[in-house]
């Protein structure tokens, strides 16, 4: 079996600091291997010069959507959401039925509202996975996820006009 685990980069080429404003939506639900990704999330947040990371708590991975939706219509309020959560596959379909259906949900809201939705809702067949990819260091999501909503505030900086209202 081939290893696809890539590892963290690390941010050893200096960006300009990202003065952003970014929320986090993460789940309760498996809150060890959440907690894991948040803690590594805000690390980078803070180190690249953020100047607000935002996190709100949901129950769990199915209401991270229409949390992180109604923070993308707060017009102007996040440059990027982040959402974190941890599914663990059980014995029936549950597991891959919430999965896609926060993929499909996410993907709409930032389509629909010009927000980047940065999609760390992560489905798990084992823990031995999930502890691997929350909370270690080399291959923690949180820290990706995080990277990623800076790489994506810089992109829609350059691309997005400047406009007094909000179309959204």
């Amino acid at each position: 079996m081939v290893n696809m685990l890539k590892r963290v980069r690390k941010n050893g080429a200096k960006q300009p600091p990202v003065a952003g404003r970014f929320a986090i939506v993460a789940s309760e639900y498996n809150a060890r291997y959440v907690d894991g990704m948040l803690r590594a999330a805000k690390t980078e947040l803070k180190a690249a010069g953020a100047a607000e990371v935002r996190v709100v708590r949901v129950p769990g991975a199915f209401e991270i959507p229409v949390v992180a939706g109604a923070l993308a219509r707060q017009c102007g309020s996040y440059d990027v959401v982040i959402c974190l959560g941890v599914i663990l596959q059980g014995q029936t379909s549950h597991a891959e039925q919430v999965g896609e259906a926060v993929t499909q949900a996410l993907s709409q809201i930032a389509i629909q509202t010009g927000v980047p939705m940065i999609h760390e809702v992560l489905v798990f067949t084992n823990e031995e996975q999930a502890r691997v990819r929350c909370l270690s260091k080399d291959f923690n999501r949180g820290a990706e996820a995080a990277q990623t909503a800076l790489k994506m505030a810089r992109v829609m900086d350059e691309i997005r006009p400047v406009v007094d209202d909000c179309p959204f």
